[in-house]
């Protein structure tokens, strides 16, 4: 099992509109890929008119990444409004390998959440 994690910042007085929009498409074309586990967006207000904005996801294995993001996997998917929104981005993302998922028992789904 695979965690994906990238990360952004918008003005804050924009964080609401930019969550709902990449609810509607990161978090929602994650969710829809075969081997996604879960995927959830994070935000936190930085108390300088930022808000930093992170996507966590999780994957059976690579190959189910690249249903995804293509073949280039640490590559960012960015989205045509994004640009309207991010005030600094990352181009790439990361990648962790859960160490023992059956251990710590199931993901999480947003249906079973």
């Amino acid at each position: 099992m695979i965690a994906r994690t990238w990360r952004g910042t918008v003005r804050t007085a924009d964080g609401d509109r930019y969550v709902r929009y990449i609810e509607d498409t990161g978090i929602a074309e994650y969710k829809a890929c075969a081997g996604n586990r879960g995927a959830w967006l994070l935000s936190r207000d930085l108390g300088d008119g930022r808000t930093e904005i992170v996507t966590l996801s999780f994957w059976v294995d690579r190959d189910s990444i690249r249903e995804f993001a293509g073949d280039d996997i640490e590559r960012a998917v960015f989205y045509p409004d994004d640009d309207a929104y991010l005030l600094e981005r990352d181009l790439t993302v990361t990648h962790y390998e859960i160490a023992d998922p059956e251990a710590r028992g199931p993901i999480p789904t947003a249906d079973r959440a």
